[in-house]
């Protein structure tokens, strides 16, 4: 059945001793910033969060995989090296396997943002990023 703009944006992986995201997008834009919104809503309850800073990101790969894990990874490191949530994504600019992007983001803190999962990393174990016939597909398995 094809998807429609009201089916969800991602959907959640089950994966023994990891967790993962099945991420649609009508084009590879749409697909990495609702990876990387998907990635935070993982995290936290981004969707209530109003952004406080913005920050610019600019990552390369060799191929649309390896873009995917690295754009993942600099988004995970404004978490866990600099304890940010990132909570609005917007993709600058999007060439083949090369991304910049700004990303609206809110400095941790415990007593307003509950954490609900712990990733540690995002990981190349059963990454795919692919153009369907309906649009565009990635699946990312994050190590928790």
């Amino acid at each position: 059945m094809p998807r429609t703009e009201n089916d969800p944006h991602y959907e959640i992986i089950d994966h023994t001793a990891d967790s993962g995201i099945r991420v649609f997008g009508k084009d590879p834009e749409e697909l990495f910033a609702r990876a990387g919104t998907a990635l935070f809503e993982q995290i936290t309850d981004s969707g209530r969060i109003v952004a406080q800073t913005q920050h610019h990101v600019t990552v390369s790969g060799i191929d649309w995989p390896d873009l995917m894990v690295n754009w993942l990874r600099e988004l995970l490191y404004l978490w866990t090296g600099r304890e940010l949530l990132v909570v609005g994504v917007e993709i600058d600019k999007l060439v083949e396997f090369s991304l910049a992007a700004t990303v609206g983001t809110v400095k941790y803190n415990p007593k307003h943002h509950m954490i609900l999962s712990e990733i540690k990393a995002v990981t190349y174990h059963g990454i795919d990023v692919s153009h369907r016939p309906l649009g565009w597909e990635a699946t990312v398995i994050f190590d928790i």
